[in-house]
């Protein structure tokens, strides 16, 4: 939405990154890619001919877009994967309707067609998805007028401070009381940049785990701890249950060990859920994850799903509304389900190291939504993984 080109270093290339891609050249924008993506943005308006977006299996592309196609007078139709869905959207839905978007959906899910153009005002939103508000906050300024947004229930903090200090540095002009209430003034606009993509702790959790379970050394690189991103508390979790760590200029060195039980409030974790249930596995006591319901909305039921298939390996673990309590279990290996979810089948893999036998996951291309690299990596730390061509 920037004037002018802006350059992007060190970006993953995955299926969400392709489906962003594709998306934002629906809507106007054109995207260079070599060794860094370059991007000549749409200044400020909407400039595509599109009549119809697919995401794919990107939640997030579709929650940003959809708050960005509103800003068009053009009808435009949003549809992804069977995963997306079962993604709820009404929340963001509402909010934009609130501002002057004309809607057409069925249940608050995909597919549905959002036409605009925002004209502004006051608005609210529920965050059970920090994405909802994410969405708002990034098309707000591009409005004419001047919108208010109040917020309640608001999950997963961290990334909605992302959100805004990459508005600060854009030199977006609003005001917020807290994370409850933000005005945003319109008729603002955003300019071309060129900035490295920081490290991504979420992607960071899976080796960090397998380390940890299986009593492990291994170093990883690239990691800010200065960043905001919410997963790096998951590093916070594993040193309080016993993983030892230190950083060096090769970056943070980490050895697994005897690991204990502990309480933890994920709510500004949820992506990290699958693979602290598999850590719990392998922890003395009881380890209890709470306080993450919005865990059960993403591309699965990831609180249903990983404790039916950790179970399934022999895993004791109690389901509560908003997380699980786990009990250390000897894992025998078996045959589980990844659910098409990316997250869901690296926490299984990770599973499958530290358990007795052989554990086979299905759907395991699904990695290639957020970490393509991902069985390329664990075996260059010497983990034993055979690819099944069906």
């Amino acid at each position: 939405m920037a004037h002018g080109k802006s350059v992007l270093k060190n970006s993953l290339i995955s299926a969400d990154t392709l489906s962003c891609i594709e998306g934002i050249e629906e809507l106007g924008a054109r995207v260079n890619s070599n060794d860094h993506y370059t991007v000549k943005g749409n200044d400020g308006k909407i400039s595509g001919m599109a009549s119809s977006i697919d995401v794919g299996n990107s939640g997030t592309t579709l929650r940003i877009l959809t708050g960005l196609a509103s800003l068009s007078d053009k009808e435009i139709k949003f549809d992804g994967d069977e995963s997306i869905r079962k993604r709820p959207m009404t929340p963001l839905l509402t909010a934009l309707k609130n501002l002057g978007a004309t809607i057409e959906s069925t249940g608050g899910k995909c597919p549905f067609t959002i036409r605009g153009p925002l004209k502004g005002g006051s608005t609210k939103v529920d965050g059970i998805s920090s994405q909802f508000l994410t969405s708002l906050l990034i098309c707000s300024p591009l409005i004419e007028s001047d919108t208010e947004i109040s917020v309640f229930n608001l999950h997963e903090k961290p990334y909605v401070e992302i959100t805004l200090e990459w508005l600060r540095k854009q030199n977006i002009r609003f005001e917020q009381e807290g994370l409850e209430h933000f005005k945003i003034m319109g008729g603002q606009y955003y300019t071309a940049f060129n900035r490295a993509i920081p490290a991504d702790f979420s992607t960071a959790t899976f080796p960090l785990c397998a380390a940890a379970i299986t009593g492990s050394e291994i170093l990883i690189r690239g990691l800010d701890f200065a960043d905001h991103q919410g997963d790096k508390q998951v590093f916070e979790y594993l040193k309080e249950m016993g993983v030892s760590m230190h950083e060096d200029q090769d970056g943070l060195h980490v050895k697994g060990g005897n690991l204990t039980g502990i309480e933890i409030d994920m709510n500004n974790t949820p992506d990290a859920l699958p693979a602290m249930a598999v850590a719990g596995c392998f922890a003395s006591g009881k380890t209890k994850l709470f306080n993450v319901a919005q865990a059960r909305f993403k591309e699965c039921d990831r609180i249903s799903s990983i404790a039916t298939e950790l179970m399934k390996m022999g895993a004791k673990i109690t389901e509560l509304d908003d997380g699980l309590i786990i009990e250390q279990s000897d894992l025998q290996g078996t045959m589980v389900h990844g659910y098409d979810d990316h997250r869901m089948v690296m926490a299984l893999t990770i599973a499958g190291l530290g358990a007795s036998g052989e554990t086979t996951v299905d759907t395991a291309e699904s990695v290639k939504i957020t970490y393509p690299t991902f069985y390329d990596d664990m075996t260059m730390i010497n983990a034993k993984i055979e690819r099944i061509q069906d």
